[in-house]
């Protein structure tokens, strides 16, 4: 009895792990609904879409910072950011060339809504001279 309350614990435990997700994403969309802000992406796998486009819920308790990073590790840049801002620079992707902001995501555990988001920025055009 013993072995199997120890194997239910890991498989819980396991299972709680795997579903809260973190996937770098291309941002294509926000809207309001009901008072919660929806995201609009697709996955990204070597900055290139994958999969269908979805949508999930930002968290009431959601970080959104500046992110940098190469080869699948990034970090945060500075303090969170405030809606106005993290709205700005999500637009400013979605209207520039590649019609989308380059982002990393984590969801909650239960993958219905998103706890963290990383803008990556994109690669900055040297000046012709």
């Amino acid at each position: 009895m013993r072995k199997f309350v120890c194997a239910a614990v890991v498989t819980v435990c396991t299972v709680s792990i795997a579903m809260a997700a973190d996937f770098t994403a291309a941002v294509t969309g926000l809207e309001t609904k009901d008072g919660k802000t929806i995201v609009t992406f697709k996955k990204t796998e070597k900055g290139q879409p994958v999969g269908e486009e979805m949508k999930l819920p930002l968290a009431a308790d959601v970080k959104i910072f500046k992110g940098k990073g190469k080869k699948g590790v990034f970090e945060t840049v500075g303090d969170a950011l405030e809606k106005a801002d993290y709205t700005a620079l999500i637009t400013k992707g979605i209207e520039g060339k590649k019609k989308s902001a380059n982002t990393y995501i984590s969801t909650s555990d239960d993958g219905k809504s998103i706890t963290r988001v990383l803008i990556i920025a994109g690669k900055k055009a040297k000046d012709a001279q």
